[in-house]
């Protein structure tokens, strides 16, 4: 493809259209021919060639050192300002030297390797995430058979009922009627581990000080 002296009316208008339909001189990549015409024209042309000016703007985004490393054996002949591409035999054998489907080939490759890698380093770190305990709170009311009964002892009693899952809290009297007060005690238990049932059974046990044990407040955590 000969453009004439890319300086002249005609030579830069056959440069334009040309570059209408292909983004370099020679194949897909910027090589030598690119240089050798970029060296010809010597400066940005005006706007009415809006082809060669985006592909000028393009080519003098690269420094001088990378333009002047490009490969390519389709190198334009210029002399005088007149700049001619090789043969489109030139520019296969160019085109051969460049594996663009192979290239493609490699990074779908290591994309695909990747996301494995990201699949199973987040399986690993999920499976080793602790599994979440389920947990209650339970306010308990411990009513004592009458005003004499010693709630101290009653309460100590209480606490000394030792299970795994089980950790007692907080704990207040609280007047029933004619002197007789309750005890409500707080407690956590862990579901799978701690039978509520069982837990007032093991509390109802102390029969000397106990009369009964009712569930005033039950809470999931």
């Amino acid at each position: 493809m000969a453009f004439g002296d890319v300086k002249s009316a005609k030579g830069l208008t056959e440069l334009n259209n040309f570059l209408a339909d292909n983004s370099y001189i020679v194949g897909y990549a910027p090589s030598k021919s690119d240089t050798s015409v970029f060296d010809a024209l010597g400066k940005a042309p005006s706007d009415e060639y809006a082809n060669i000016a985006r592909w000028y703007r393009h080519i003098s985004s690269f420094a001088a050192n990378e333009r002047n490393g490009w490969a390519g054996s389709a190198v334009p002949q210029v002399s005088g300002g007149t700049t001619t591409t090789a043969p489109k035999a030139a520019a296969a054998d160019d085109d051969d030297d460049v594996d663009l489907f192979g290239s493609d080939e490699e990074e779908d490759a290591e994309a695909e390797k990747l996301k494995e890698e990201r699949v199973k380093a987040y399986a690993d770190k999920k499976s080793k995430k602790p599994a979440l305990i389920a947990k209650s709170s339970i306010l308990l009311d411990v009513k004592p058979w009458d005003d004499e009964t010693d709630m101290k002892a009653m309460e100590d009693n209480v606490r000394t009922i030792v299970m795994d899952g089980l950790l007692w809290g907080a704990s207040k009297l609280i007047p029933l009627a004619y002197g007789i007060k309750k005890l409500q005690i707080m407690c956590v238990i862990e579901d799978d581990k701690v039978s509520v049932d069982e837990l007032t059974e093991k509390i109802e046990a102390f029969e000397d000080v106990v009369q009964s044990v009712d569930i005033a407040a039950f809470n999931k955590i």
